[in-house]
């Protein structure tokens, strides 16, 4: 165990996508010092859900760097070179990078920052009402004056589900590797994660014996896409969404769910090609698809699972399975490092740190000592936040806001977009920390 002090301008906590654009970007921002830290030993993005044929939703050029900083040496194109596959890549003419080939482009970015650090666990945050003082799971303790904190969702779990072997989450899938043949198997949630979860055990050889695709959703809804939807997701729109009432945002984000939380076509065309071969030329009907159920009730019983599923008119079917998959999306939560602290933080019903404009988080600290929310600000900064269209973007922001430097020429020359969107006056209390 070491002791040593180390002394940075701004310390993330945690390396996901959002604070590794953070780090790429602030790599080459002259006089600016940042140390990254994550307590797993390499890079890794839901290896869990890492299939084969998965793809991104969103284009490689939306990558770390590459909408603010083109030149940068850690755009996917640059990994493409060092790899030396770009012409391979470029004549495979791929509509979308699979998320596989993303992952390994961020492990390359991650691995190649000396200011990212794994296998070092934050361990508690304090402040010491000057600096930011982090203390390591090593002995060493780190001091900055600000903070970026980006430990990414959790999993949503239901309520009382009897987590174990044959009962997981669905991030945990390929690792789990469960041997489902010959067993019953249902899977609930009705989101992307779930659709690849059944395509891959309808293409299982054998398959289960039984499969039951739940959703409390009233059909398997696909994602609305195309050009003058993507809109929504342009810095442009964006400035937008800051000028609504609280009751307008709401209600954007509730009408935009599906632009970013739907089936994408492929996989849902596949599954349902899957799904005639079995019943009508393979005549093997052992797979049902629920949509519009609630699971209220997930208990073990008789070496099983008994599960409680409620239709929208109030009917509740029962149904009994070997193996249980979660598919239940992820929530957002305050890292526990952050606890010494925690009390002086503005946290939404949710669970979510509430951000202003800036994305800094509202707490009782002061001005000069930001703390900024990776992925905090789905009601704040509408339904793009989560997404990676904006991450460059946003990053870029978080870095000139801290900086207190126009550093980034692209955030002067972003385009007001295609669209005319109805604006409102934007509240300056929402791009201003009470002091």
């Amino acid at each position: 165990m070491t002791s040593h002090t180390y002394s940075t301008d701004l310390a993330g906590i945690g390396i996901g996508p959002f604070n590794l654009s953070l780090a790429a970007l602030a790599h080459g921002v002259t006089g600016l010092r940042t140390r990254f830290l994550d307590q797993k030993p390499v890079f890794s993005w839901h290896a869990g859900l890492a299939f084969e044929d998965s793809s991104m939703q969103t284009s490689y050029l939306k990558d770390m760097v590459t909408p603010v900083l083109p030149t940068s040496p850690w755009s996917f194109l640059n990994y493409l070179v060092q790899q030396g596959r770009f012409y391979d890549f470029m004549a495979a003419r791929f509509d979308t990078v699979s998320r596989r080939e993303f992952t390994d482009y961020m492990a390359w970015v991650a691995h190649s920052l000396d200011t990212c650090q794994f296998g070092n666990q934050v361990r508690g945050v304090e402040h010491d009402g000057h600096r930011f003082v982090l203390h390591m799971d090593r002995g060493e303790t780190v001091t900055a004056r600000g903070l970026s904190i980006g430990t990414g969702p959790v999993p949503q779990i239901p309520e009382g589900a009897p987590l174990g072997q044959n009962c997981f989450h669905g991030v945990e899938y390929l690792a789990k590797c469960p041997d489902i043949a010959g067993k019953r198997v249902a899977v609930v949630g009705g989101g992307q994660t779930g659709a690849e979860i059944v395509l891959d055990l309808l293409r299982h050889d054998p398959m289960p014996a039984e499969l039951t695709w739940l959703s409390r959703r009233s059909a398997f809804w696909q994602l609305q896409e195309g050009g003058l939807v993507d809109q929504i997701y342009t810095p442009a729109y964006h400035d937008v969404f800051l000028g609504l009432t609280e009751g307008a945002k709401q209600a954007a984000v509730k009408a935009q769910k599906y632009s970013s939380d739907g089936l994408t076509p492929s996989t849902a065309d596949e599954i349902y090609r899957q799904l005639y071969r079995h019943r009508h030329v393979n005549r093997r009907d052992v797979v049902s698809l629920r949509p519009g159920r609630t699971v209220s009730r997930i208990e073990q019983r008789f070496g099983g699972f008994y599960l409680n599923a409620t239709t929208p008119v109030g009917v509740v079917e029962e149904l009994n399975a070997d193996i249980v998959i979660l598919a239940t999306g992820f929530k957002i939560e305050v890292p526990q490092c952050v606890d010494p602290i925690r009390s002086r933080l503005d946290v939404e019903l949710g669970g979510a740190l509430t951000l202003d404009g800036r994305y800094r988080v509202r707490w009782d600290g002061p001005e000069d000592a930001p703390i900024y929310g990776m992925n905090h600000g789905r009601q704040s900064h509408g339904i793009v936040d989560p997404q990676l269209s904006l991450t460059a973007w946003r990053s870029a922001a978080i870095l000139e806001d801290f900086t207190g430097t126009d550093i980034f020429e692209a955030l002067r020359q972003t385009s007001r977009g295609l669209v005319d969107w109805a604006t409102g006056h934007v509240d300056e209390d929402v791009l201003r920390i009470p002091a």
